[in-house]
């Protein structure tokens, strides 16, 4: 049964689906390339690029459009348990589904932090009841995020943590930090650290320069990155621990990046969608939709990050999904709570770099599909047989205005309010199960 627009159908129908006239994204083989796919039982079956098509239970007909591995989101905060007006499962998966991402790889940052077995089981039933999309929850790397006594790392990785991470409480008594990395490398753990100097970014809502001068906003400098940076790729020489740095944000913080990869260390690197896309000067009305964490950085630093991205030194592109709710963004800039929702604007505002001429989107979904599963150990963000059908449907042109009051997040606080954006999710499959569609 072929459709002329890619909407839901039933779970299983027939069983098999075959995509025909996609324009396929293959950021494993770097491929654009027109073609068909195959999915059946929840993987991905054939791909082809020929009229010699299989037969399947269902047809898609995708009119063109681009059909891509779902994106794979390490960092997303849902605020169960604690606040749960500000975000659900139930509305961070579905926010996720409309945005084109199939796993969210969520936060400890809540109240209480996910730091023991039974926090994070909690976790896990929650999303698994709530969610369409799949979620992979991350524990706390010490005990409440306090940086003091680290965290049963083992019993946590049986209980289904992927990483550990205190998110943005940087561990500041390094013999904690380095007896934490040393257990987790022997556990085979991976670990995510927020790299940034506590001690000067302290209370800052802005990048020093000359924009938080004339603002009149207290600042930091961009060397704080490089300090933390510094710093834990010291103690990554150390213990031998696999590390991932958050947010890689300032020009500074790259040739430290550099040399830890060129030494051997096993470190990889992400950055923010927001830290792309936008730079210092859009603080300049005091729109504290822009206050994100570590703050928005001056162009030079963002074409520096772009260009890391393309080369392949920075290897993940993330959401950052942070909600927060009106009470707490309709503050004075200096007052008002750091981050951004970002699950639903990922792959609209990603758009911008492609069309921009910044990155291609092979390039552009390696970093936002494949590199973030291999990280993870994953097998999806990938088209090649056997992977997941983790797929994202979507129009890349297609231009529309954002109207943050339309998100399904629980929280508006988007940057984008108001922006006119190019790149639209048209449809987006879990294991070959669609659970976000809509007219193309």
């Amino acid at each position: 049964m072929a459709h002329d627009d890619p909407k839901c159908t039933p779970e299983g129908a027939q069983g098999s689906t075959l995509f025909i006239n996609a324009r396929l994204i293959d950021p494993e083989a770097g491929t654009d390339a027109a073609g068909w796919l195959l999915a059946e039982g929840g993987t991905i079956r054939a791909t082809g690029h020929g009229s010699d098509m299989p037969e399947a239970g269902q047809t898609v007909d995708c009119a063109g459009h681009c059909l891509a591995p779902g994106l794979v989101d390490i960092g997303v905060k849902v605020c169960e348990p604690g606040e749960r007006h500000k975000e659900s499962y139930r509305s961070a998966g579905l926010a996720a589904a409309a945005g084109g991402v199939t796993t969210m790889a969520t936060r400890p940052d809540t109240l209480p932090a996910i730091d023991s077995p039974e926090t994070l089981e909690f976790v896990e039933r929650r999303a698994n009841a709530a969610a369409p999309v799949n979620v992979l929850p991350m524990a706390a790397l010490t005990k409440g995020r306090d940086g003091r006594e680290m965290t049963e790392i083992r019993f946590l990785m049986d209980a289904g943590a992927v990483a550990f991470t205190d998110c943005d409480h940087v561990v500041t008594d390094t013999k904690v930090l380095s007896r934490a990395l040393t257990y987790a490398r022997a556990c085979g753990a991976l670990v995510i650290a927020h790299p940034q100097e506590p001690g000067l970014s302290a209370g800052a809502a802005a990048t020093s320069g000359k924009v938080a001068s004339l603002r009149g906003l207290p600042s930091v400098s961009p060397m704080a990155e490089r300090m933390g940076l510094d710093r834990d790729i010291a103690l990554l020489e150390m213990t031998g621990a696999a590390y991932h740095a958050d947010q890689i944000t300032t020009q500074r913080a790259l040739p430290a990046l550099e040399r830890a990869r060129h030494n051997g260390f096993d470190i990889t690197a992400g950055t923010s969608i927001h830290h792309l896309t936008l730079n210092e000067l859009d603080v300049a009305d005091y729109r504290t939709f822009f206050k994100v964490k570590p703050p928005l950085r001056s162009e030079d630093d963002r074409q520096a990050v772009v260009a890391a991205v393309r080369d392949g030194l920075i290897d993940i592109i993330s959401s950052m999904h942070t909600p927060q709710d009106e009470e707490s963004k309709r503050l004075p800039f200096e007052e008002a709570a750091s981050g951004a929702v970002g699950l639903e604007t990922f792959l609209p505002a990603a758009m911008r770099l492609y069309h921009a001429g910044e990155l291609e989107l092979p390039a552009l979904f390696r970093a936002l599909s494949l590199n973030p599963a291999r990280r993870l150990g994953l097998d999806c963000g990938r088209l090649a047989r056997g992977a997941p059908a983790d797929l994202v449907l979507f129009d890349p042109d297609k231009p529309f205005v954002l109207d943050r009051w339309t998100l399904h997040s629980k929280s508006k606080n988007t940057p984008y309010d108001g922006q006119r954006l190019q790149g639209r999710v048209l449809a987006t499959y879990v294991a070959g199960t669609c659970v976000h569609g809509g007219a193309a």
